[in-house]
């Protein structure tokens, strides 16, 4: 028996194998996501929205502390049929189940006005059974074939063909980017990661000149630069979003009183462009905090990643990891004026059952790899 390890253990002590720095990180931001979201709604909804995104938010947590629970090597066995159940939501998002919203066919109706979006969760899907393929040859000190990579991008091609159906650009560039980085990481001949790169920005250029978008999603991908070309619509949200963020200086005009916000004057503020809230209400300072907190949760999802002691909790740290990193990229450059609007949450901030959802259960597969590495000494 390894040394430190009792058989009769408390259950207390089992349930806290987890990067605590981490579950920390990620609990703070979403309490600051919750004060954003009710500053943003408490006008015109009360409590409404602040009480959903904080029961959003404990069933996350259960989420990830489940799945902690479920180990490393349980995520390894499941791995395939969770990406094929993200599958099944994708395929089935395309049918008469899903819905149309702001010229994208992204969500399910449930019930009580709640909605499942699917592309949410195919990122985690996507990031495990990546690592499920790749893992093997890498603890086998073999680099992976031709055949190991090609596999790779079969399996990551999937998702984004479906999610490219709704359409989402957005979402779709996340997945390829985290199936890059993580082939990448692994091994892979570097022809290979040339080659796909190039294809990458075709496929971006394609979307922009080809009907393979709506009219609407590509009038939010062009717009960031010219908001003039749509001064109704994405041009709109743009300018007022860049005007709420600016007028915040240095230290906010105060919670629940920037002008912007509380007047109602940028649209979809408690999800795509709830960083305007802090920028506005809280200013530099306090948006430079919250992408410290963020930054925290990437850096060391990162670091738990580099000390796993398989290539399985590699990988899927490394998936996840590059997941987050962009989409925070995304989501804080579209708010600035600096990148296309693509409609990506912000992790843990944006209000959106999917988005918490699956951002708390990427945090509950990094810590069952943490737990992995650390079950001897725990």
């Amino acid at each position: 028996m390894p040394h430190g390890a009792h058989p009769d253990r408390p259950l207390l002590s089992r349930w806290l194998r987890q990067d605590l720095g981490l579950l920390v990180g990620a609990v703070g931001t979403s309490v600051v996501g919750a004060l954003l979201v009710w500053s943003a709604t408490h006008e015109t909804a009360g409590t409404a929205y602040l009480v959903r995104h904080l029961l959003n938010t404990a069933i996350g947590i259960a989420l990830a502390l489940g799945v902690a629970r479920l180990g490393h090597q349980g995520l390894r066995l499941v791995a395939p049929w969770l990406y094929g159940l993200s599958l099944v939501g994708l395929v089935a998002v395309l049918t008469p189940l899903g819905t149309t919203i702001n010229g994208s066919r992204s969500w399910i109706p449930v019930v009580a006005g709640f909605t499942v979006q699917p592309s949410e969760f195919a990122k985690l899907g996507l990031a495990l059974v990546l690592a499920f393929v790749l893992a093997d040859r890498w603890e086998r000190r073999v680099a992976p074939s031709n055949r190991d990579v090609a596999l790779g991008w079969l399996l990551a091609a999937v998702p984004v063909a479906l999610i490219m159906l709704q359409p989402d650009l957005g979402s779709a560039v996340v997945l390829g980017a985290l199936a890059f980085v993580v082939i990448a990481v692994a091994g892979a001949p570097r022809r290979w990661v040339v080659g796909i790169g190039v294809a990458a920005v075709g496929l971006v250029v394609a979307a922009l000149t080809t009907p393979l978008l709506s009219d609407y999603q590509r009038d939010r991908l062009l717009a960031f630069a010219d908001p003039s070309a749509d001064p109704q619509g994405i041009g709109y949200q743009t300018r007022q979003v860049r005007l709420a963020i600016g007028s915040g200086g240095w230290g906010g005009q105060g919670f629940m009183e920037g002008r912007q916000t509380q007047g109602g004057f940028v649209p979809y503020q408690l999800n795509d462009f709830i960083f305007s809230v802090a920028g506005e209400e809280l200013g530099y300072v306090g948006a430079a905090g919250l992408l410290v907190l963020l930054a925290f949760i990437v850096i060391r999802i990162f670091v738990v990643a580099g000390r796993s002691g398989d290539a399985f909790g590699r990988f899927v740290g490394v998936g996840v990891g590059t997941w987050l990193a962009f989409q925070v990229f995304q989501n804080v450059g579209m708010n600035l004026g600096v990148m296309p609007v693509t409609g990506l949450p912000l992790p843990f901030v944006s209000y959106g059952g999917s988005s918490m959802f699956a951002s708390w259960l990427a945090v509950g597969v990094v810590n069952a790899a943490y737990a992995a590495a650390h079950r001897d000494r725990v």
